[in-house]
């Protein structure tokens, strides 16, 4: 049995974003789904209460609490990508299923979870000991909402973005 899950608060909706999830990302899947054994502050009996899955290989809890709590940027999943077309398929994803746009490769899914799907080369560049060429990078970063690779690439090099 893992010893850390990450639990994340839903109202309602954690088995449909756990199955969004699963679909999206490798390495993903709802692996189990409890329903409430009585009423509860935020349901009745025999609604969903728990969902467990995982998202790129980490175990999740969602539990449907109800509206009390929400989501913020204090937590996101970071994915890691490995070319423009990967970056662009989870994001596109995320924000093609209501998601909304943010900064420097940060988006929020429909449910209000954050997510940071960040290029390889993005961490590569910006934690460059070179530090000029880690500052180009960081600051072409800053202008970007989904990252552009190729942008992140030459703004590393020193060289104009094509």
């Amino acid at each position: 049995m893992t010893r850390n899950v990450i639990c994340l608060w839903y109202d309602g909706t954690a088995e449909e974003a756990a199955r969004f999830y699963a679909e999206t990302f490798p390495d993903s899947a709802v692996t189990a789904v409890h329903h409430a054994p009585s009423d509860y502050p935020a349901g009745k009996e025999g609604a969903v209460l728990t969902v467990e899955f995982t998202v790129v290989g980490v175990p999740c809890v969602g539990l449907n609490g109800g509206p009390a709590f929400k989501h913020s940027e204090a937590f996101s999943f970071q994915i890691i990508t490995e070319d423009q077309e990967e970056t662009d398929r989870y994001w596109n994803a995320i924000i093609r299923n209501g998601g909304e746009e943010s900064q420097c490769g940060w988006c929020k899914d429909k449910w209000g979870v954050s997510w940071q799907i960040t290029p390889r080369v993005l961490l590569e560049a910006t934690t460059d000991p070179d530090r000029a060429a880690a500052k180009r990078a960081f600051e072409a970063m800053m202008d970007m909402k989904k990252i552009d690779i190729a942008t992140i690439e030459a703004a590393w090099r020193g060289q104009p973005a094509a």
